[in-house]
């Protein structure tokens, strides 16, 4: 794809961020191609990012703004229609357009040492292709990265059902760079080769272990439990770490033992986990503040890590790690649900629905990404529809 085909009657801002996308392959071939990919591209991300949620409004946006963006896209045939965005985007690969948007990520984050990356699956409820045969869904892998307080989703990848997303961990893995990174997995992810690979591309991990590996599961379970008993008796087995805090009308409690001593995990499990260097359990204590019987619900996580120290700072950042996987769970997924309605969303055909998440995702980077307006996400969607100057500001990021 030509970066110059946006025309050059404005140094604008989609230039420097179209020289990411300028490899992307059209999947049309030059003799039916009425409208440049560029602009289409361009379009609709500034469509998506003043609330269009579908084809049909990336095309009202476009109509409704077509003498503005006559001014910096050259729109050789008007505004594409709805029907021609929607097969455009179904046919666009997506691992070419994966690739270009990790790299734009590269650029717009400035991932260094010390990062965090959570890798997390979504199903896109609306997207099967009929009402009596839910299978066929969008389900998606993505790693979302946190650096200096800012979490920016990174890579995206999708399978035929959670299922296979054990195959898509393994991909993401492939493609990232975990050099300096602590790596956060749910349970789906615990696997003895996610571990080797992480080990060999110089990050870490935290993996959260359940019943799906019983054997671990029963062993991390009876040590840190026992762990548990023992720190309330005051022995010092192991690194602790306390935090509370209030909000949806309930306060939590979240407690961290860590302990290194992975020896009594025995030899046979230590050699099938690379780098494993330390055990844990998070508690969470919670009580609704609306219940006059002062009923407490508590529940326990337990995790492996390739992370060894337990000095409260190492503790304390082992309890970082996990509280930000769990807020990618709930704030960022809430966000792509609530903000832009991704789960509302009845795209089918073709690769449409993972492109439009795709597109979904590369705009709650930009608008995440912006610090000059202190409100929600879906509030800077509005502004960027009734303000111009900031949705090019936006895209100028």
């Amino acid at each position: 794809m030509d970066a110059t085909a946006t025309g050059d009657s404005c140094a604008l801002p989609a230039i420097g961020f179209l020289q990411y996308f300028q490899d992307l392959i059209d999947p049309r071939s030059e003799y039916n191609s009425l409208h440049n990919l560029s602009d289409m591209l361009v379009i609709a991300l500034l469509a998506i990012m003043s609330g269009a949620d579908g084809w049909v409004q990336i095309q009202a946006f476009g109509v409704s703004k077509q003498k503005w963006l006559a001014t910096f896209l050259s729109l050789p045939n008007g505004i594409p229609s709805h029907d021609t965005f929607g097969r455009v985007f179904s046919r666009l690969h997506p691992d070419s357009f994966e690739r270009c948007f990790q790299a734009w990520m590269a650029g717009l984050s400035n991932v260094s040492n010390g990062r965090f990356i959570a890798i997390d699956g979504k199903a896109l409820r609306r997207s099967f292709r009929r009402a009596w045969d839910k299978s066929g869904m969008a389900h998606l892998v993505s790693a979302f990265v946190r650096a200096n307080e800012n979490q920016v989703v990174f890579s995206q990848l999708a399978v035929e059902g959670k299922s296979n997303e054990i195959t898509a961990i393994a991909k993401l893995l492939d493609l990232l760079d975990l050099k300096g990174a602590v790596l956060t997995i749910d349970a789906i992810g615990c696997q003895k080769q996610v571990a080797q690979k992480v080990v060999e591309k110089g990050g870490n991990y935290v993996l959260s272990v359940k019943d799906n590996q019983p054997t671990l599961h029963a062993k991390v379970k009876s040590l840190m439990d026992e762990a548990v008993l023992e720190s309330n008796a005051k022995a010092q087995t192991c690194g602790y770490f306390e935090e509370a805090g209030e909000g949806h009308g309930r306060i939590e409690t979240r407690r961290v033992w860590l302990m290194n001593n992975v020896q009594w995990l025995g030899a046979e499990l230590l050699e099938q986990w690379t780098g494993l260097g330390s055990i844990a359990v998070v508690e969470r204590v919670r009580q609704n503040l609306g219940d006059m019987s002062g009923k407490v619900s508590t529940e326990r996580h337990y995790y492996i890590s390739s992370l060894t120290g337990v000095d409260p700072k190492s503790v304390e950042a082992f309890a970082g790690a996990v509280r930000g996987h769990w807020s990618v769970e709930n704030n960022l997924h809430w966000q792509l649900d609530v903000s832009f309605r991704e789960d509302d969303r009845r795209i089918r055909v073709g690769h449409g629905a993972e492109n439009f998440s795709r597109l979904t995702r590369l705009a709650l980077n930009l608008l995440k990404k912006d610090k000059s307006k202190k409100v929600g996400i879906q509030t800077k969607r509005m502004i960027a529809a009734w303000d111009l100057d900031y949705l090019l500001q936006l895209i100028g990021q």
